[in-house]
């Protein structure tokens, strides 16, 4: 399943199928820098803190990178 869209609403990043259809929820951080780096087809990036986490078109954890 593909990710169409991310966005984010508060402290919450929401991720949507090509349907529209909720695919998982993240949260964004608290932070003035943290939340939606951006998205792909099947990948969504969010800062939290010093660090971007990815997470594939199911929600699950891939990787981070500490944010230059």
């Amino acid at each position: 399943m593909a990710i169409s869209n991310a966005v984010q609403k508060g402290h919450h990043i929401y991720v949507y199928d090509e349907r529209g259809r909720s695919i998982f929820e993240k949260p964004a951080g608290n932070g003035p820098k943290d939340g939606l780096v951006g998205f792909t087809g099947s990948s969504v990036s969010i800062r939290r803190g010093a660090n971007i986490y990815t997470y594939d078109d199911h929600g699950r954890y891939m990787f981070e990178k500490h944010a230059s």
